[in-house]
Parts: C-alpha cells; sequence; structure tokens
C-alpha cells in the first residue's frame, strides 16, 4: 500500500510516467493485495501471505456462480471484461488448503465425454474411466458481488503544497462481497461471510499535469483487483469463523453432524 504522506512530488510524477497509478487495495481495514500465484494440491506458489490456510482440508467442495441472479446481471452490464469469478475463488481455496475442490461447472462436460468415449470404445486399454470414480461434494460454496464502485472517494486534501494539489485527483473503488456455504447433504447453510476492499485510483493525475495520459488508472482493471481483494477477505473471514464451528442446536436436535 502506498504511503501518499511519504511520497515526495517526484515520486508521483514519476508514478504517472510509469503508469503505477494505483495502491494496492485494503482487505477490510489491513493492508494487503490480491489473489495471485497458483496451486496443485495442498501445494501454494505464490499465495497471499494474508490468506489463511489450514494443515488438513475441512471437506470436499464445489463452487457455484449463480448466473441467474441479479448480482451477476449487474455485474457484467459493468465490468463484461472481467468474466467469471470462478477462477479467482478456485485458486483461493486451493491455496488454502482448507477444502479439496472437485468439478461441477463447465468442464464436467469434457469429463463425461471422456466416458462416453470409453463405453465406445474408442479408447486405448486401460483407460479407466468407469463408474464410482468421481468424488462427492460435502460442501457448495457460493461468491457474489454485494457492492463494487469506482470512483467511491475523492482524497484530497491529503498532502500539503503541490502534491496536495496531485492528491486532489485520487479517487477510490471498492468492493463488498459475499461467500456462502452450503452443506450439500443436509441443505444446511454452515457458514456465511461478507468482505470488503478499498484502493485509490490516480485517475486526475494526467489532467492535473497535461501529461494526455488520460484517466483510468492501472494496466489491471482497478475493479477487478479490488473485487479479488474482496473476496479473499471473505473467504479469510469465513475460515476463521469455520475453525470455531458448532452445530445450532433446534427443539432438542442438532441441525448438523459434527
Amino acid at each position: 500500500m502506498l504511503n501518499l504522506k511519504a511520497l515526495s512530488l517526484t515520486t508521483l510524477i514519476t508514478l504517472t510516467l510509469t503508469g503505477c497509478m494505483s495502491t494496492d487495495p485494503k482487505l477490510g481495514g489491513s493492508g494487503g493485495m490480491t489473489t495471485t500465484g497458483g496451486a496443485g494440491g495442498s501445494s501454494a506458489s505464490g499465495a497471499n501471505s494474508q490468506l489463511e490456510k489450514c494443515d488438513t482440508p475441512l471437506g470436499t467442495l464445489s463452487v457455484f456462480e449463480d448466473t441467474d441472479d441479479n448480482w451477476w446481471r449487474d455485474y457484467q452490464s459493468r465490468y463484461p471484461k472481467l468474466g467469471s469469478t470462478l477462477p479467482v475463488v478456485r485458486v483461493m481455496i486451493q491455496q488454502s488448503n482448507c477444502f479439496v475442490i472437485v468439478e461441477r461447472g463447465k468442464a464436467i462436460a469434457a469429463m463425461q465425454a471422456e466416458r462416453a468415449l470409453m463405453n465406445s470404445g474408442e479408447l486405448r486399454a486401460g483407460s479407466d474411466f468407469g463408474s464410482g470414480q468421481m468424488v462427492s461434494a460435502d460442501y457448495t460454496v457460493s461468491p457474489s458481488i454485494q457492492f463494487s464502485e469506482k470512483g467511491t472517494q475523492k482524497a484530497g486534501g491529503l498532502i500539503g503544497g503541490w502534491v496536495g494539489l496531485v492528491a486532489g485527483g485520487l479517487s477510490a473503488n471498492e468492493a463488498s462481497t459475499t461467500l456462502m456455504l452450503i452443506d450439500n447433504r443436509s441443505g444446511v447453510q454452515v457458514s456465511a461471510a461478507t468482505g470488503s476492499a478499498k484502493n485509490y485510483d490516480f485517475g486526475g493525475f494526467a489532467g492535473i499535469w497535461g501529461l494526455g495520459l488520460g484517466a483510468g488508472g492501472y494496466t489491471d482493471t482497478p475493479e477487478g483487483k479490488v473485487i479479488s481483494a474482496s473476496f479473499l477477505d471473505s473467504y479469510n473471514n469465513m475460515v476463521r469463523a469455520l475453525r470455531n464451528y458448532k452445530a445450532q442446536q433446534i427443539t432438542g436436535r442438532k441441525l448438523m453432524v459434527q
């Protein structure tokens, strides 16, 4: 996260000229970045240091994105280039090692195609795609975006003198997201968690200094970075809650098996 008060005028101009025109997103109330790196099995590479992690998985999980819901239609109309939220959510979950992800999305059609090829006799001997091999999903997690806006706040008057004039060109980008975790056997909502993130976009620099760079910000979209960071915050909050999970009681019986 850039410390605005510590930046010199020269540094601010350099940031503008080089295209480094935004701050890193803040997760909730603490500094942080977006989901990065990759995962393979229980191993993670380049994961965000703030991502909550588990020593052993809590169960198997599928990720469901409700493209018929209002949030999805609004999200797609605002940011058509960002695409599905599934890739970033799935990378984040696998890097945490808190759940084993099973495929229940579009790729399942390819899985079924391989089984159809085996049944047709086209696959070589030993290509065993027989029945009874797919792993069940204990849980389903559903992501949604509650709020995502650019330019929600102007950051003028942060620093004195000429630098204060430059800082007047800053605007905030904010997002709020939710993750819902459902037990597939009982249909009970096991957990729900919200998250938020914010960063600042140096959109006004070009206009102030006449550099002709145009408004906007950075190469990677600010809204994409902030939404990714907000989901990271949501997931962290969910994992923390699940570590202290207690089954709910109703009329003398448990809804969930511990």
